[in-house]
This record gives C-alpha cells, structure tokens and sequence, in this order.
C-alpha cells in the first residue's frame, strides 16, 4: 500500500483518498482535500499558511532534521517505507520489532522536544511579565497621591441629611405649578 503526501500541507493521502492535479510537463501533485488544491491553484505558499507542515518545520514547531544534532534515521525508514518488497515472514518480523523501537525512539524525541520548545516559552513569558510589573511599578510611584493617612482623616466630606433624599421636604427636582 503505498501511502502518499499532499503537496500542500504534507499530510498522509491513502490510496482511494484525495485528488491528483497532473500538470502540462507531466508533475503529478497530490492533494489531500479540496482545501489544499484550492489554495495551490490560488498560488498560495505552504511555508507562509499557518496550518500546514511547511510552515511548522519554518517557524520552528516541528521536529526536523536541521533541528536535530545527527541525521534522523526514523526519517529516512520513512522514505523507504513505500518501496514494494517481496514477502519474508523473518523481514517482517525485524521491521516491526524496527518500527516499535523507532516509534519509541521518535516519541521520545518529540517529548524531549516539546519539553525544550516550552522551557523556551516560559522563559520568554516570564521577561515579559518581568517587563510588565516594571512598567506598572513606574507608573505607580510616578502618579503616587500625595495625601498620607495623616491628612485624610482630616478631610470631611458633606453628607446630605435624610430629609434632604424625601421627595417633597427641602428642594425638590420636580416643577412647581403656579
């Protein structure tokens, strides 16, 4: 079975899924939805729209062999993976003990990964948190009011009497008829 990649987002398209766009000079360009063959017709960059593959490994999201410090051989099994090959019970048997170890191998990559992408995260969350309270420290102390406990405990402020609130008594807001 020979499992293909959309052109334009990078993800899996088994056989009976997906649409082909074959071009003039022959190229075949596979697509996984109608959305990734709408936006290749729009003549849109992979590396620059958000969702796809390409713009993951661009931006730094994804693993990728520039990432890593020695060539990722879980990379390379998968470029052999959809070679056809003659069945042999001992063949199979080594590849699947093979794919376990590189699945396992590949997961702890990932981790490794996303535990060093988000250290990164925090650190940078915690400089600008730092530079926020720095702003906001400054501002106080600099409109800071210049009363102390001392002066407001003196100052009174005129509450009106009762009588004042009860429609009728004292002024009142409504118009008097002559």
């Amino acid at each position: 079975m020979r499992i293909e990649k959309c052109y334009f987002c990078s993800t899996n398209v088994y056989p009976g899924h997906g649409s082909a766009f074959v071009r003039n000079d022959a190229k075949v360009f596979r697509f996984c939805t109608s959305k990734c063959h709408k936006n290749f017709k729009m003549k849109r960059n992979p590396r620059k729209v958000r969702w796809t593959k390409a713009f993951r490994k661009a931006a730094g999201k994804e693993m990728t062999i520039a990432c890593l410090f020695f060539l990722d051989s879980t990379i390379e099994f998968e470029k052999r993976r959809n070679v056809p090959v003659r069945y042999n019970r001992e063949l199979i048997q080594t590849t699947v003990k093979a794919m376990k170890r590189v699945g396992e191998i590949r997961a702890r990559r990932e981790r490794a990964f996303f535990k060093h992408r988000m250290a990164a995260a925090r650190e940078k969350h915690k400089a600008h948190r730092k530079k926020v309270l720095d702003t906001v420290k400054s501002s106080v102390t600099l409109h800071e009011p210049i009363a102390t406990a001392s002066t407001k405990d003196r100052i009174l402020v005129p509450v009106k009497a009762k009588s004042a609130l009860i429609q009728g008594e004292g002024r009142s807001m409504g118009m008097d008829i002559d």
